[in-house]
């Protein structure tokens, strides 16, 4: 029997464009409500892992991402409204502009049934800023906003103009000055991993503290979610023990893929190949993506680990490896400088960084005949491969992608695979039995 509605506070946090501050406005709403001692859940529009790192911290809560096509609608409305029973607010930060892609933050917030807070950049603009809030209001009929904030705004007195340049329909939640310290620093996949900056916590504070000041900050009027029932999945790696790497270098991984492992009834050990672990004693490994570019002599001097990681190969036990994880796997990496680094020498393979965009999208992989898993592929690096190739993905529009590589047991491309999108085909490559 399916529960009656649930009702939470909730806002969905969008924008004309990308680089419009949605980040830093989420984080400081977060952490301003988390220091009245409010539960806000925060989940993030699109593929991004990033942003989510931020958001957790700022919250002190997992963040779950949301795409309709990558995870489903059904299992995202499940996750917000599971999220909605325990939290005093819910925040999702919208991805790139408010109407772009094909779930695009609109989408969400129409489907969900959740009011929208748009965040403008001000910072070069006085009258028009009414135009574009109310383009954003208004190009869709099917989305409800509940306000503007502008960002980036040079004075007082530029905010009361801002303001007075909304139509009476919008409401002006105030406003976030410029040059007030908050920027955070950025490299290519994005910003500096939330992990990397000691000063992080200073810097959450100081936004929740800023933002107090300018913007109207009551919790936005209770959005109505349906319980979505699911089943359990069959605990089919009951008695497993997947080694996942998990460090700044291997940092890439969905909250819902750790949730679903567990459920699956693995147990999950964790190690960090760059200060020098071993491998822990497992019957698998998963090793994520992140920056391992950027920890060459790390992982080139973990010898132990490297040899531990043939073992377990030549063993025919499974891995797993996505995008870093995958180069790491390879005979080298070269960094954008041209600077190399011996990686495990597994797969026979090259790799090295470039500075333009290789791929970016949304995945699916059959890896097995009408078996899919569905993810995605974010990436600056070339790399060529001579091992099997298991199967060639395609982007959500339909394009051929960099390969599937295979090798004994292990599984290995440029894809962030998305877990729950095929919980099956999970456990069966968790198990080697593909």
């Amino acid at each position: 029997m399916i529960d009656e509605h649930i009702s939470c506070p909730a806002l969905v946090v969008a924008a004309p464009s990308s680089g419009s501050g949605k980040t830093t406005v989420v984080a400081a709403l977060a952490r301003y409500f988390t220091n009245l001692g409010k539960k806000v859940r925060v989940f993030k529009t699109g593929p991004d892992f990033i942003d989510p790192n931020f958001l957790a911290f700022a919250s002190h809560q997992p963040v779950y991402q949301l795409d309709f096509w990558m995870c489903g609608e059904q299992h995202c409305r499940r996750l917000v409204a599971e999220a909605a029973k325990e939290a005093d607010l819910i925040l999702i930060e919208g991805v790139m502009g408010m109407f772009d892609g094909q779930c695009s933050s609109a989408d969400i917030a129409a489907k969900l049934g959740i009011p929208v807070l748009a965040v403008i950049n001000a910072g070069a603009m006085a009258q028009t800023f009414g135009a574009i809030a109310y383009g954003l209001a208004n190009f869709r009929q099917d989305i409800s906003m509940y306000g503007v904030v502008a960002n980036r705004v040079g004075s007082t007195g530029h905010a009361e103009m801002l303001k007075e340049a909304l139509p009476d329909t919008l409401e002006f939640c105030g406003y976030l000055q410029k040059d007030i310290g908050l920027s955070l620093p950025e490299r290519h996949l994005g910003l500096v991993q939330a992990q990397e900056l000691d000063d992080l916590d200073d810097r959450l504070n100081l936004a929740a503290d800023l933002i107090s000041q300018h913007v109207n900050l009551k919790l936005p009027p209770k959005s109505q979610f349906v319980p979505v029932a699911s089943a359990k999945p069959e605990r089919r790696l009951e008695g497993i023990t997947i080694a996942i790497a998990q460090d700044t270098a291997f940092s890439f991984i969905y909250q819902a893929n750790l949730d679903l492992l567990t459920a699956l009834g693995a147990k999950l050990s964790f190690f960090s190949p760059i200060q020098g672990d071993e491998l822990p004693d497992c019957d698998a490994l998963y090793l994520p993506g992140g920056y391992p570019e950027l920890y060459l002599k790390e992982l080139a001097e973990n010898t132990i680990l490297k040899q531990q990681v043939h073992a377990h190969v030549n063993n025919h036990k499974p891995v797993l490896a996505e995008c870093g994880g995958m180069l790491y796997l390879n005979n080298s990496l070269t960094d954008i400088e041209g600077k190399s680094g011996e990686m495990c020498g597994i797969l026979n393979a090259n790799s090295r960084m470039q500075g333009s965009l290789a791929a970016l999208g949304l995945v699916e992989g059959e890896l097995l005949p009408g078996e899919t898993l569905r993810g995605h592929t974010f990436h600056y690096s070339k790399t060529d491969s001579s091992e099997e190739i298991a199967c060639h993905p395609v982007s959500q529009r339909g394009r051929k992608l960099d390969p599937v590589w295979r090798h004994k047991q292990v599984i290995a491309s440029y894809i962030h695979w998305y877990f729950p999108s095929n919980p099956e085909l999970v456990a069966n490559i968790f198990k080697g039995a593909l």
